[in-house]
């Protein structure tokens, strides 16, 4: 960790060690907390029944690894992350791991439980050789407000831990729309340990984008008009740093991309258009009429079931267009099925600033550890812990990105909108801090950030400027600062 508040975290860990070191129970706290600061951030998948978590988890990873049916595995907690070697361990609520078999079948993990009820599981760990889980644990969660009240239970167990803080460092939230209940699950982060630390770490997924629209070739640019709608909603708002829209199935599936669903695009592309727009008015109709040659019914329903009609429509198109191979249109459908804004998003709100956020669950641990089990000898931890909470500068920017969110610092919508930007609400790099191109130069970086201070400066030593807005003014000079000298033209200058 590269911040000196930040690093804090560590020795603050170190020194709880040494308190708690004849505690064995409380000793195994510290070193899971240890081990959460120096491992990969963790995002957990969240979201009501059939909202397509594990669809959207699968195209993240690159690959068919998390169960998309409603077997049993999909009703248990499910962590994935990188291993050399593939290995499914199943961490029972009572009793010692075991290791299940690992089988693929027709390029989808299979999970088998043997004996073993899903109830009795506290959780899967998957791991796996993928790319994107080197810097990213991925956890798969049962659908909230499923019928049955013991899976919807396990979620909100995890998700919304009463005294810990929770398992994941950020959540990407699904919803198909904006219902009630969605906002009354995220409402729901604000009364947790992790809640009251003050951080916003939700993201929210307009998922099945698609059928939104329909299933017509524009689906995307309809939910996208929903999705920002969404995202300035005022109940929403203050609950999650953004909506993105995204058709899941289409991004799985042009992830797992294969020969044979390209060859099956381009026969339908060379068909009568009139002829192929009646062939796909329904899917049942898609696949139960005749035609192309050499397309059979068996071949049409594993397209459908794969792409759907919006995914068809849209790889007939780009054939059409001129897409000429199966990598190009995979890569084409991974960009418009809103998967590459996705991911996008992801890096910039959460990766970017992964060790403020790991460092902050750490801090809230270690925080709930010592209420619930106090002790004489640990004022001294108490005391450096409280000093890291007020002075840690990504903390205090997490906390006043969570009130600007609620409108509650005393500063206009303009100031308040640029105050969440410099403090990273839209992504913690210098460029998106500053509102720049991504290829802008050090000396357009310095140049924006020195403006961007002097103008915060005087609304600080503004007499008009309300008491209430004074700290946040501090903070974004704070970030304004350390943009500048984390720039080598302005430290050079320095």
């Amino acid at each position: 960790m590269t911040d000196p508040g930040i690093a804090g975290a560590a020795d603050l860990l170190q020194q709880a060690r040494e308190v708690f070191r004849q505690d064995p129970a409380a000793l195994a706290v510290v070193k899971e907390l240890e081990a959460r600061l120096e491992g990969p951030l963790r995002i957990a998948v969240a979201g009501m029944v059939k909202a397509g978590k594990s669809t959207l988890l699968n195209a993240i990873i690159g690959e068919e690894i998390a169960p998309t049916d409603a077997g049993e595995c999909t009703r248990i907690v499910t962590w994935y992350r990188y291993g050399h070697t593939p290995r499914i361990t199943l961490h029972p609520v009572l009793g010692e791991p075991q290791a299940l078999p690992v089988t693929r079948e027709d390029g989808r993990l299979v999970f088998n439980l043997g004996d073993v009820r899903a109830e009795d599981v506290e959780r899967l760990v998957v791991d796996w050789p993928a790319a994107s889980l080197r810097e990213l644990t991925l956890i798969d969660t049962p659908g909230i407000a499923s019928l049955s009240q013991d899976v919807s239970g396990r979620s909100m167990d995890f998700l919304l831990p009463e005294d810990a803080p929770m398992a994941a460092d950020a959540v990407i939230y699904l919803m198909r729309h904006l219902h009630a209940s969605d906002v009354r699950f995220l409402e729901s982060f604000k009364d947790t340990a992790a809640g009251q630390s003050g951080t916003v770490n939700a993201l929210a997924v307009l998922s099945r984008a698609d059928e939104i629209g329909a299933g017509r070739i524009d689906s995307l640019i309809s939910a996208a008009v929903i999705a920002d709608r969404y995202s300035k909603d005022q109940n929403l708002r203050p609950l999650a740093l953004g909506v993105v829209p995204v058709a899941g199935l289409l991004a799985q599936s042009s992830r797992t991309m294969r020969q044979t669903d390209f060859e099956a695009m381009h026969l339908l592309a060379q068909m009568d258009r009139n002829q192929r727009e009646r062939l796909m008015l329904s899917a049942d109709l898609f696949v139960r009429a005749v035609g192309p040659a050499g397309l059979g019914p068996a071949a049409k329903a594993s397209l459908v079931q794969r792409f759907g009609l919006f995914g068809i429509r849209l790889g007939i198109a780009l054939i059409r267009g001129g897409v000429r191979d199966p990598t190009e249109l995979a890569h084409e459908l991974a960009r418009r099925s809103g998967l590459g804004q996705l991911l996008h998003t992801i890096a910039s709100l959460f990766q970017t600033r992964a060790d403020a956020l790991k460092a902050r669950a750490a801090v809230v641990g270690l925080e709930a550890l010592l209420r619930s089990t106090p002790r004489t000898d640990a004022l001294p931890l108490e005391t450096s812990l409280e000093r890291l909470q007020a002075g840690a500068h990504e903390f205090r920017e997490l906390k006043l990105l969570a009130a600007l969110r609620t409108g509650g610092v005393g500063l206009d919508q303009e100031l308040s909108a640029e105050a969440e930007r410099l403090v990273g609400g839209q992504g913690s790099t210098p460029m998106l801090r500053l509102g720049l191109v991504p290829e802008a130069t050090p000396e357009q970086i310095t140049e924006a950030a020195r403006g961007r201070m002097n103008r915060w400066r005087l609304i600080a030593e503004n007499p008009l400027t309300e008491p209430a807005a004074l700290d946040a003014c501090r903070v974004v000079l704070r970030s304004c600062e350390g943009m500048l000298a984390a720039t080598p033209v302005a430290s050079a200058v320095r």
